[in-house]
């Protein structure tokens, strides 16, 4: 039995997809086709349309080339042109079978599908794909469009399973759009995290350790002044700061329901014949330094900060810098609270998320996730926590989407989604509700009638993790981080040799004062000396010279503004600390 939909029926299933996400989703069948056509003996796995595109997953026994990408591109432009129809088909289960008796990963998939699916495949010309849909209805709507890489992609993503060849593009409504795309991909490379941070010597990553940061001097001077801030927000907010084990016994996850819901993703490691697992969150931990004394409720809430090491195992197809690693700092915090208390601390929570990202000058918008499928608790507990925190967005006025069933396995949450200054969304902050772990371990307070009562409690990050927000910043940045955060704050250049007492002088005046500085005695040109300055995207350049030495100043440059004039040492320190403490991003 073979069934075709037509326009109608294809225009009513785009209905209910995003318009864009079906052009992509038919560019990657238009690079599949394109593929097949140049190279009849690759077999197809998989291409759906992505947030920023599209891709194909390819088994062949050659791998890909950028010669064959445009090969590929151009022959996807004629495909294009020759406005073939793109129809919709329905087989039963022999049918479909023999169809793709040729295509090893499509029988696969169709064997995995229940015995009663229907079973739908796409035609545009000679070539026909396993597919759901929807597409547009003809080959020609897809005409702006850029193939953009090709990398390793394990079929369905597990290492035990052949590597693909994963031919990545997007696609756009128009050229126009394209071209702008294009653009701030290209941004984007030069704002990449992992060039910048190897070229200011700020961190990286070797192949001794895939998915394990390495920190240098400049990167640990921007990470501790990160978690000062966060260590001096937070005492302003009540928040008292623990620190719990890297590695705790098996048992421990267990009862946090952690083992069956994130075994996967979790080290292991043995000790005097028991076994132990190497934490993936900070949780447990928290919920074992609330549970070593008993509380009254005038002791609520407890509000516990720590920045807690973790560790997560990561497929290595989908490391990327410091974005995703196998060992991060979390800023974590657990708070502990009655019932009642619910909302003003979701309350004061957004509010320190929204101090927190102003510093930055981050626009953000808000998400509130719902039950997941693979959940603990009653559904009365969790509309009680879907419900308070959708309560307290509306009290703050924050406009939010709902993203349904991506919740916590223990909780509905909160995520804040930060939009960086080329336009691109960062999930960062977090607050997930909790009524599950307070009972798998028995938590309690005294209530004001003398009996044991249960603490609701809440989850929540602010940066995320420190590693995550440090690459979030530098590309928000492009490294010129501002005046408070720059490693090197001040670079004091002398122009020639008998310059150098004077420009010590200077540089240790900066020094007293507290601002990071360096200090540029080479035999080098000034020009080579100014232009290094600039590549290290240092803040400040005093030029130390003749004239510098006689009134007793420094010739002040700055990397945004260019040349400033001469200014006294005294002043150019006290407008330094001046923008530092007020945290200035102009400076």
């Amino acid at each position: 039995m073979v069934i075709y939909f037509h326009d109608k029926e294809e225009d009513t299933m785009m209905n209910q997809m995003n318009e864009l996400d079906a052009l992509r989703h038919s560019a990657s069948h238009v690079m599949a086709q394109a593929v097949k056509r140049l190279f009849p003996g690759v077999k197809l796995a998989i291409g759906p349309s992505i947030e920023t595109g599209f891709y194909y997953d390819f088994d062949a026994d050659t791998p890909f080339i950028t010669a064959d990408l445009e090969k590929i591109e151009a022959e996807m432009k004629k495909i294009a042109k020759e406005n073939l129809k793109i129809e919709r088909i329905e087989l039963l289960r022999e049918e479909a079978l023999k169809l793709m008796a040729n295509e090893p990963y499509k029988i696969e998939l169709i064997n995995g599908l229940p015995d009663d699916a229907v079973i739908s495949f796409y035609k545009q010309g000679e070539f026909v794909d396993l597919c759901a849909g929807p597409h547009v209805n003809y080959t020609s709507k897809v005409k702006a469009f850029k193939l953009l890489s090709v990398t390793g992609a394990y079929w369905r993503g597990d290492s035990a399973n052949k590597m693909l060849q994963r031919i990545y593009g997007t696609a756009f409504a128009n050229k126009e759009a394209l071209e702008e795309h294009l653009q701030r991909l290209e941004e984007a490379k030069k704002r990449d995290h992992r060039k910048l941070g190897r070229e200011l010597d700020l961190f990286d990553i070797y192949e001794e350790g895939p998915g394990f940061p390495f920190f240098f001097p400049k990167g640990m001077v921007l990470r501790n002044l990160l978690e000062s801030f966060w260590r001096a927000e937070h005492a302003k907010c009540g928040y008292t700061e623990i620190r719990t084990p890297v590695i705790l016994n098996e048992e421990l996850w267990h009862r946090s329901g952690h083992w069956d819901h994130y075994k996967d993703n979790m080290y292991f490691t043995r000790i005097d014949e028991n076994d132990y697992a190497i934490k993936p969150m900070n949780c447990p931990g928290g919920m074992l330094a609330f549970k070593r004394r008993l509380h009254s409720y005038r002791d609520l809430p407890q509000r516990m900060a720590e920045l807690g090491l973790v560790h997560r195992h990561e497929l290595s197809g989908a490391l990327h810098g410091l974005m995703r690693v196998r060992c991060f700092t979390q800023d974590d915090a657990h708070i502990f609270m009655t019932p009642e208390q619910i909302e003003a601390e979701v309350l004061d929570v957004i509010a320190l998320i929204d101090r927190f990202y102003k510093v930055f000058d981050f626009k953000y918008s808000v998400e509130l996730s719902t039950r997941p499928a693979d959940s603990m608790g009653s559904d009365e507990q969790w509309e009680a926590a879907t419900n308070a925190l959708k309560h307290a967005l509306e009290v703050n006025k924050k406009d939010y989407t709902v993203n349904e069933g991506d919740g916590a396995f223990y909780g509905p949450k909160i995520d804040f989604h930060l939009e960086d200054s080329i336009g691109r969304t960062w999930q960062c902050g977090t607050i997930q509700l909790d009524f599950q772990m307070p009972e798998r371990f028995d938590l309690a307070y005294i209530g004001p009638d003398g009996e044991k009562h249960r603490p609701v409690m809440i989850h929540r990050v602010v940066f995320g993790s420190i590693e995550r927000f440090i690459a979030i910043l530098t590309e928000h940045f492009a490294g010129a981080f501002p005046l408070w955060l720059s490693p090197v704050q001040v670079k004091v250049i002398a122009i020639t040799d008998s310059h150098h007492a004077y420009a010590s002088g200077v540089y240790q005046a900066l020094r007293d004062a507290g601002i990071r500085s360096e200090i540029d005695l080479r035999s080098e040109k000034i020009g080579y000396k100014i232009r290094e300055a600039q590549l290290e995207k240092v803040p400040y350049m005093l030029i130390v010279g003749d004239k510098e030495m006689e009134s007793g100043a420094v010739a002040v440059r700055s990397r945004k503004s260019g040349d400033m004039g001469s200014m006294g040492t005294d002043a150019f320190i006290g407008m330094v600390l001046k923008a530092v403490l007020e945290k200035a991003l102009d400076a």
